[in-house]
């Protein structure tokens, strides 16, 4: 089933595999690292990631794109607004000290995703964004 990107939620969907595969090596994740991927829209960048690490979250807010993502046995999909995520409470839930966040990010909200997570730096190893101009 196809999936047209929905413009108020700001969706450009990654689909270059050369640039998927340079994003997946500079993340360069782990087995069994918490991770979280924001806005993963198609999975084009999820999938790789799953692969690596054994087990994704990911944050999605459109809805048709979440219950696409619950098809998938090795995510744990939060269908939520990322400004209003809890990481430290993902954190908690992983057993993790501190997560690694991703994504390719909504172009229409991605300097307040920032800082959001700035807010959040305690819970938050590293991040690695693609962002659209």
């Amino acid at each position: 089933m196809k999936h047209i990107a929905r413009k108020r939620f700001g969706q450009h969907f990654l689909a270059d595999g050369a640039i998927i595969d340079a994003i997946v090596a500079a993340i360069a994740p782990q087995p069994g690292e918490a991770m979280v991927e924001i806005g993963p829209g198609l999975a084009a960048l999820t999938q790789p990631l799953v692969e690596r690490v054994g087990r994704l979250t990911v944050i999605e807010l459109d809805r048709d794109l979440a219950a696409r993502l619950r098809q998938h046995e090795h995510l744990q999909v939060i269908e939520s607004d990322v400004l209003k995520v809890d990481f430290a409470q993902i954190a908690q839930e992983l057993a993790a000290a501190k997560l690694r966040v991703v994504g390719n990010l909504p172009y229409n909200i991605s300097t307040p995703i920032l800082f959001r997570l700035l807010a959040q730096v305690d819970v938050i190893a590293d991040q690695h964004f693609m962002l659209q101009k």
